[in-house]
């Protein structure tokens, strides 16, 4: 069943469901929740308490938000997280995988860990007037240079072999390793998978995400 939270007189709509220690999932841009309907189902039947999460401006979530950048996403997913109660992992794809990380590092008490699914974590090559145009995207887009020395908690980057969007996925999650802490990151690589491999290869996914999970929840 779809619910809805209240963030600045808008709605972010999830469902929720499963007992357990705290999951949230988050989607790419344009896309929605619907693209973890094999893994949340999964990871209910694994013990957890799983919330998936209609990123603003997209699936059943309002439209019209004043921004949607990575910071903006990262804060509602901690106003997610504290709705619940948390502690919580959560594991987000692409453009929510560097909110994820931002999320980390600006609420540790309520993140015990993320999942980044072939994210958009590290800073990317865009239009430099565009960006120094922009008040709330150039605010978005500094943040991240400045975050991920700030992260605290356990990090799980899965790149798919095939993923369109880096001439290297591998060499792509080695760099968002690098820029971590020593010892936080560790990096998987599930061969044959592309931009979406919660939805492609969810088996794995699962496989991958479980015992980080059973580590990074253990106390929850």
């Amino acid at each position: 069943m779809t619910e809805c939270l209240s963030i600045a007189g808008n709605n972010l709509a999830y469902e929720v469901s499963g007992q357990g220690p705290l999951v949230v999932l988050a989607h790419g841009i344009g896309d929605s929740r619907h693209s973890y309907r094999f893994l949340a189902p999964a990871l209910v039947g694994a013990g957890y308490r799983v919330a998936n999460v209609d990123i603003r401006g997209c699936g059943d979530s309002s439209l019209g938000w004043d921004a949607y950048s990575r910071t903006d996403i990262a804060g509602d997913l901690v106003a997610v997280v504290r709705h619940f109660g948390g502690p919580a992992v959560i594991i987000g794809q692409s453009i929510s995988g560097g909110a994820a990380t931002i999320a980390a590092a600006t609420a540790p008490d309520l993140i015990n860990g993320i999942i980044e699914l072939a994210p958009f974590t590290r800073l990317q090559p865009f239009d430099l007037g565009g960006l120094m145009r922009v008040k709330r995207f150039r605010t978005g887009y500094s943040q991240m240079a400045q975050v991920m020395v700030n992260v605290t908690c356990p990090v799980l980057i899965i790149e798919g072999s095939l993923d369109p969007d880096w001439a290297d996925p591998r060499a792509e999650g080695e760099k968002i390793i690098a820029d971590l802490p020593r010892g936080l990151g560790e990096l998987a690589i599930i061969e044959g998978a592309g931009h979406y491999p919660h939805a492609q290869t969810p088996d794995q996914v699962l496989a991958l995400a479980q015992p980080f999970l059973d580590k990074t929840l253990a106390n929850a």
